[in-house]
C-alpha cells in the first residue's frame, strides 16, 4: 500500500496509526479511527482498511468530515464514530473505472493496495480534487449499533469500546461531562456492572481515583483516561484479564455511586 502510495507521488508524507487492530474488528477500527483523527489537521487523508466484505457489494467511499479530513474506506460500518464526532461534509462513492492502480482490475481481494491508498495517494497529492472521487451519495453511512453514554435515574450507561492493550484497562465511552453528573468526588466507590448483551460479567465497587498509585498494587480502580473517559483497571494488573473482559459494540457498562 505504501509503495503505491509513493509511486502516485513522492513527495507524500505517511504515517502509521496503528496495525494492531485485531483481524474483521469493524469496530476497533472505527474507535481507533475516531480516536486519532481530531488530531489531525484540515486535509489529513486517512486511508482505513478493516475489511472483511472485499469484493462483496459493500461500497467503496471517501468522507469528508466537516472539519476538513478526508477519510478513504469501505462503508461497512468503519465511519460510525468518525461521522458521529466530526460530522459528514460529504460521501462519495469511489468510482473503480477511475481511481484504481493500472493492471489491478482482476485483483478483487485487495482493495487497500488497488484502491484506497490509490484514490488516497491522488487525493492528498492534489492529482484528483474530492469531486473527482465519484459520484456524491446521502450523507449518511452504514454505521454500527451501540450504547452511548446516557444519564438516567442515578445511572450511566455506556460503552467498551475498547481495551487499553496491553496493560488490561477497560476504557468505556462515558465522557467527563457525562460522569460528573453522578457527582463523585476522588476516593469516592464507584458502583460497577459490565455486561456482554445481556449477560453480566462483572459487577463490583471501586475507588474512584486521579491516577493508578492511588490504590495499592493489586487492587481495582475507577478514573479517568487520556481521552478524559471512564475507565478502569488494576494497578500493575490486567482488568480485562482477571475478569474476561472485552470491548465490543456488544459489551455495555452501567455505572452508579450506589
Amino acid at each position: 500500500m505504501k509503495g503505491v502510495a509513493f509511486s502516485v507521488s513522492g513527495d507524500l508524507s505517511i504515517f502509521d496509526i496503528t496495525h494492531e487492530i485485531p483481524v474483521y474488528n469493524i469496530w476497533e477500527a472505527a474507535y481507533r479511527l475516531n480516536q486519532a483523527a481530531p488530531y489531525w489537521p484540515k486535509g489529513t487523508v486517512f486511508v482505513s482498511v478493516v475489511d472483511p466484505g472485499v469484493g462483496s457489494d459493500r461500497k467503496s467511499v471517501v468522507l469528508k468530515t466537516q472539519s476538513g479530513q478526508y477519510v478513504v474506506s469501505p462503508d461497512n460500518g468503519t465511519l460510525t464514530l468518525i461521522a458521529e464526532s466530526l460530522g459528514i461534509e460529504e460521501v462519495r462513492e469511489i468510482d473503480e473505472t477511475k481511481s484504481r492502480l493500472k493492471n489491478s482490475e482482476q485483483s478483487y481481494t485487495f482493495h487497500g493496495r488497488d484502491v484506497y491508498a490509490y484514490t488516497g495517494a491522488r487525493l492528498a497529492a492534489g492529482i484528483i480534487a474530492f469531486e473527482d472521487v465519484g459520484p456524491r451519495l446521502t450523507r449518511d453511512v452504514v454505521r454500527i449499533a451501540y450504547q452511548k453514554p446516557v444519564y438516567e435515574n442515578g445511572e450511566i450507561r455506556g460503552n467498551i469500546p475498547v481495551l487499553d492493550v496491553p496493560y488490561g484497562n477497560v476504557w468505556t465511552n462515558i465522557d467527563i461531562k457525562t460522569f460528573e453528573r453522578l457527582r463523585i468526588k476522588n476516593g469516592d466507590n464507584v458502583h460497577i456492572k459490565i455486561y456482554q448483551g445481556n449477560v453480566l460479567m462483572y459487577e463490583g465497587k471501586v475507588p474512584f481515583v486521579k491516577t493508578f498509585s492511588g490504590v495499592q498494587k493489586g487492587m481495582e480502580l475507577g478514573y479517568l483516561n487520556s481521552l478524559l473517559n471512564f475507565s478502569i483497571g488494576i494497578n500493575t494488573e490486567s482488568f480485562s484479564d482477571r475478569y474476561k473482559i472485552q470491548s465490543g459494540a456488544d459489551w455495555s457498562v452501567v455505572i452508579s455511586n450506589n
